[in-house]
């Protein structure tokens, strides 16, 4: 049992803000580099390199926003040689020396996406223009994730991706300046395959709640895709519009739908409030079909655990990656969020600041800050040691490969925190996919 400065603890499961920190203004210059190139933000002789961390500070996501600007924040230190290094004592290959990137100390401005992608867009602009930043980073939604992506390919300026999970994202809207570190759609339903079939069985009738924009449309595909090929029958998908908040005109229909499983393609406050609401509506005492009545939730999240409550309990679904997971990366990210804020990270919290250390190891691994060379850096690079398992960053289309987690709302957690349970760990072979799948063209190296 690991212990934290506010109490929470680690156990082993089933198997299977502070103040931030601004950069100083730099202006949009393209400065001729040793490789014959001349390109943006260029840090030149400047002791310091500016990151952006662009998050929904407001908006169905914006907890998600506040766990990864914590990630975000303590990467930076880690990064530049500050506290105990985190995930720099467990990440293999690795560049970093813990003095910063190519000798430069990394300092970061931050953005609100508000969860919508004009703003996100228009944000990481400002980012890019005035703030002079080399990378950015951020975001829980897919919308906002693709919109900054087609932005990065247009200002040569690298996107890693914060949370986003549609199969657009590194499917047809992929671009070669954009890079995803979390999980995707196709993932999820590959993952809870096997698992919705041991539990609930292959005679099931299937109801579907969709967020109205390109995740909730992936999301849907995918388990569609994936619990009809079990033999489940699909009744009715219908598409919710994004931070609804009253789901109950959503709900009613489902009660004498025939249905027998409800599937809420909802993320953030949505499905927390979407969930809340089915469970008052009796869906989870109820009996349809002779079988008891299921609600399954593909994407999970700690943080949206936290606030369905008990209406979590039991309920399937998957995730990124857990902070109950007994590696060596994970155990030294959660001690040092830990330590840095008294509670646990999220999935968010893991994905981001993995992504910024990525990022930074490309740099110095190239030995430039130069797009073209960190992106061929990144592109195959093939790590451990940062939870999940060993993991592929794709060439073909930027998306990570590693072990995906397929978790259930505990029945009788041991604190606030202890809310998902491990199912199963799925290994990395089984949710890869052909590249050519999804379709899309990355682009070219030179913006």
């Amino acid at each position: 049992m690991v212990k934290f400065p506010n109490g929470f603890s680690r156990r082993t499961v089933l198997k299977g803000g502070a103040a931030l920190t601004g950069a100083a203004m730099a202006p949009t210059v393209f400065v001729r580099h040793a490789f014959g190139a001349e390109f943006r933000n260029n840090p030149g002789s400047n002791a310091t390199v500016p990151f952006g961390f662009n998050v929904p500070q407001t908006g169905a996501y914006a907890d998600e926003g506040a766990d990864e600007l914590r990630a975000y924040q303590l990467a930076v230190k880690h990064i530049n040689g500050e506290g105990d290094g985190g995930m720099l004592n467990t990440m293999t290959p690795k560049a970093l020396k813990g003095n910063g990137i190519l000798g430069k100390k990394v300092t970061y401005v931050t953005g609100d996406t508000q969860t919508k992608s004009d703003a996100a867009r228009a944000s990481a602009r400002r980012m890019i223009e005035k703030d002079g930043v080399i990378m950015y980073s951020g975001g829980s939604s897919s919308g906002v994730a693709i919109a900054q992506q087609s932005l990065a390919q247009e200002m040569g300026i690298v996107f890693m991706c914060g949370l986003t999970h549609s199969n657009d994202t590194t499917g047809k809207d992929k671009r070669r300046y954009g890079f995803r570190h979390f999980f995707n759609a196709y993932m999820s339903g590959a993952a809870l395959g096997p698992v919705l079939e041991k539990e609930m069985g292959a005679d099931r009738r299937a109801y579907h709640l969709t967020a109205d924009y390109t995740w909730g449309w992936t999301q849907e595909e995918s388990i569609k895709n994936t619990t009809e090929g079990l033999g489940w029958e699909t009744v009715a998908a219908v598409k919710t519009p994004l931070g609804a908040g009253d789901f109950s005109q959503y709900i009613t229909p489902v009660l004498n739908s025939g249905a027998d499983v409800l599937i809420l393609n909802h993320y953030g406050k949505d499905m927390v409030n979407s969930l809340t609401q089915a469970v008052q509506f009796g869906l989870r005492d109820k009996q349809a079909n002779g079988k008891n009545f299921e609600i399954v939730v593909p994407l999970f999240s700690r943080l949206m655990a936290q606030g369905a409550g008990e209406n979590i309990k039991g309920i399937l679904g998957s995730t990124n990656w857990n902070w109950s997971l007994q590696d060596a990366g994970s155990q030294a990210f959660v001690k040092s969020f830990g330590q840095e804020y008294g509670f646990p990270p999220s999935q968010a919290a893991h994905t981001c600041y993995v992504q910024a250390l990525l990022y930074a190891n490309a740099c110095e691994t190239a030995g430039t800050f130069y797009p073209p060379e960190v992106i061929k850096a990144l592109e195959g690079f093939e790590f451990d040691g940062m939870g999940n398992g060993k993991t592929l960053y794709r060439a073909e289309d930027h998306q990570c490969f590693k072990d995906v987690l397929v978790v259930r709302g505990n029945q009788n957690p041991t604190s606030q925190f202890d809310l998902l349970e491990v199912v199963q760990e799925v290994p990395r072979s089984q949710v890869e996919y052909d590249p050519s799948i999804f379709g899309g063209e990355l682009g070219p190296y030179e913006a």
